[in-house]
């Protein structure tokens, strides 16, 4: 279990900075809206965490590749979903600079992610 929280920080920690860095970047260089930077961020970000999680966290509980990607899919959705309007709102109603609200966004997902990937996207046995 240590090992595989060790794995999943690793791995949670590249694709979230991928994420930060795709979004944030898409705002400076090609002045994108926050929120719709935020998209591109995550999908680039989700192929970064699906190939983490396969091939290090989870690997012991290996699914099939197209299995696990589909579910890892909904559960990364779901993250994005709760991120996105969570984003959305705190843009609104706060003065918190855009890539510092997104770093914290970021940082609250994980734990989300971890608990769904860990006992239902890579989970070996029944559905």
């Amino acid at each position: 279990m240590i090992r595989q929280l060790v794995c999943f920080v690793a791995v949670g920690c590249a694709a979230a900075a991928t994420h930060w860095l795709v979004a944030v970047g898409c705002v400076a260089v090609w002045r994108l809206p926050p929120l719709l930077a935020n998209v591109l961020g995550w999908l680039v970000a989700f192929l970064v965490s699906f190939s983490g999680h396969y091939r290090l966290t989870f690997r012991h509980q290996r699914k099939s590749l197209a299995l696990a990607c589909g579910r890892f899919f909904v559960v990364s959705a779901t993250g994005f979903m709760i991120n996105e309007l969570s984003y959305a709102w705190l843009l609104h109603v706060t003065d918190i600079p855009y890539d510092l609200l997104l770093a914290g966004i970021l940082v609250a997902i994980a734990v989300l992610t971890f608990v769904l990937s860990r006992f239902w996207a890579f989970r070996g046995s029944a559905p």
